[in-house]
């Protein structure tokens, strides 16, 4: 299993960013996907999850509102829409496979002006 994330970048207060994740490896229609983050000298967080079938989303109350989670499973790709991000956004964000047993090497998220 491979989960490769992308997209991540600086971006200002109120601007948005799209991370990417590309999978392969794994039957991905098959599975719950899972963002999740890590700020600087936090622990982990959980972020945004998604059915196997795109039917139904789940956000920590952080990011409600401003986050999407979204998947294409014809493209093995999952992502996450950020929109109106603040610089408590700033972290390491991580695409993960549902049960949490793979995990991508992240992508760096920060927010600054």
């Amino acid at each position: 299993v491979q989960l490769v994330e992308s997209g991540g970048g600086l971006a200002q207060p109120g601007g948005s960013l799209r991370l990417t994740c590309a999978a392969s490896g794994l039957t991905f229609s098959s599975y719950g996907m899972s963002w999740a983050r890590q700020a600087p000298g936090k622990g982990l967080e959980w972020v945004a999850g998604i059915y196997s079938g795109g039917d139904r989303t789940y956000y920590v109350d952080s990011v409600k509102g401003r986050f999407t989670i979204s998947r294409d499973n014809a493209k093995n790709t999952l992502y996450l829409q950020m929109n109106s991000l603040d610089p408590g956004d700033t972290a390491l964000d991580y695409c993960v496979k549902g049960g949490f047993d793979y995990w991508g090497q992240g992508t760096q998220v920060t927010v600054s002006s």
